[in-house]
C-alpha cells in the first residue's frame, strides 16, 4: 500500500505517526478541505506530468491552477498530464493519493510558490484518504524537490 511506503519514508524524519487517515475519500481538493475543515488553498495538490526527460510531480496550492505559458517557459515544452491509467505505475501512488513522498527515483519533484502563502498546508500521504500537515520548510527538507518554481496562474488570472 502506498500510504505504508509514505509512512516508512517519513519515519527517519519522525513524521510517520503524523499521517491523518480519513474514513472516506479525500482524493479531491474539495473532499480533503472538508475532511480537514480548512480552506481549499491549504490542500497541497500534487499534479503529475510527463516531460521529455521523464515524469514530474508538481505540488501547488489547492486553489491554484497551472499557467500553461509559465509551464512552457519553465520546462520548454507543453504541459501533458499523465493519464489516470498510468499515474500509479509512474508515481507509485494512486490517482487522488499522489504526493511528494516516496516517489520513484526517476520522478522529479517541484514545489510551486503558491504554497508559500500558507503557514501550513496538507499534501496527500499516498492514499485517497490521507494527508499530513506540513510547513514549506518541512516539505522542502523531507521531500527534497529539485526546486521551487512559479507556474501557477496569479489570482487575477484565475478569477
Amino acid at each position: 500500500m502506498s500510504v505504508e511506503k509514505v509512512r516508512e519514508f517519513l519515519k527517519p524524519f519522525g513524521r510517520d505517526k503524523d499521517i491523518i487517515e480519513f474514513p472516506s475519500s479525500s482524493a479531491t481538493v474539495a473532499e480533503a478541505a472538508a475532511d480537514l475543515n480548512t480552506e481549499e488553498g491549504r490542500i497541497a495538490k500534487s499534479m503529475s506530468f510527463m516531460t521529455a526527460s521523464g515524469p514530474i510531480v508538481i505540488v501547488l496550492a489547492g486553489d491554484a491552477r497551472i499557467d500553461n505559458r509559465k509551464f512552457k517557459d519553465t520546462f520548454h515544452e507543453k504541459a501533458r498530464m499523465i493519464g489516470p491509467d498510468d499515474v500509479e505505475r509512474l508515481t507509485g501512488h494512486p490517482v487522488g493519493g499522489v504526493c511528494p513522498f516516496a516517489l520513484p527515483d526517476d520522478v522529479s519533484l517541484y514545489l510551486d510558490i503558491s504554497l508559500r502563502r500558507f503557514s501550513t498546508f496538507y499534501p496527500a500521504a499516498g492514499s485517497t484518504n490521507s494527508a499530513i500537515e506540513m510547513t514549506a520548510e518541512d516539505l522542502e527538507r523531507i521531500a527534497q524537490p529539485k526546486s521551487w518554481i512559479d507556474i501557477a496562474k496569479s489570482t487575477e488570472q484565475q478569477a
